[in-house]
């Protein structure tokens, strides 16, 4: 009876914590600090291409709002003459693939598709990195604009310096942790915690 009653009281304090811990993250800008402390600043300088890593994309091909972030930043750095070729990363979702939307969306705002490359095939930032190896040292492009989450960039940074790559950041901004609503601090605060066990997993295998 007596460890019964603990695992209760146990469970009680557990079921305490968690819901303080749901009411900071949804009701106060708790996401802030860490925010700045996860960010990375964009760089200065020529690259010889634009990469930009994958996010997501909806079965029909429709671009959610970071990939299609991720996508216009590429577009304006190309235009900028900031590099000379852009490849564009992202994995399939059924018949779709996040890659040759984003390129599709990049032709219809200017790029030449003799400018354009698409990778479809890499599910995680590491291999992403593997295969712009692939496609892109063999042309003697070798420092690139890396274009992901502002949060990401520290991970994906070190994954492409160990494939080969002088890598300039390119961050694009993401979440909105000082948000009034909830919904959108708790999904911010959540993204944050995702790429935190990231960094750590990363860390744990000698990838970074």
């Amino acid at each position: 009876m007596r460890m019964g009653a603990a695992w209760d009281r146990l469970s009680t304090a557990a079921g305490g914590v968690g819901l303080a811990v749901f009411a900071v993250a949804a009701f106060t800008p708790a996401a802030a600090p860490l925010d700045r402390w996860m960010a990375s600043a964009p760089d200065a300088g020529q690259a010889d291409a634009v990469v930009v890593l994958g996010a997501d994309v909806d079965p029909d091909g429709r671009l959610p709002e970071d990939s299609l972030r991720r996508a216009v930043e590429a577009v304006a750095l190309y235009h900028q003459g900031r590099a000379p070729l852009v490849l564009m990363l992202g994995s399939r979702n059924g018949a779709a693939s996040e890659a040759e939307s984003r390129a599709r969306l990049a032709q219809g705002l200017g790029v030449p598709a003799s400018a354009l490359l698409t990778e479809p095939r890499g599910l995680t930032t590491a291999v992403e990195a593997q295969r712009s190896a692939e496609l892109l040292l063999g042309r003697g492009a070798r420092r690139i604009l890396l274009v992901t989450g502002e949060h990401r960039v520290w991970r994906a940074r070190r994954l492409f310096e160990r494939a080969g790559f002088e890598v300039l950041a390119a961050p694009v901004r993401e979440g909105a942790p000082t948000s009034n609503l909830p919904g959108e601090r708790l999904s911010t605060i959540g993204g944050l915690l995702q790429e935190l066990a990231a960094r750590a997993l990363s860390w744990l295998r000698g990838d970074v």
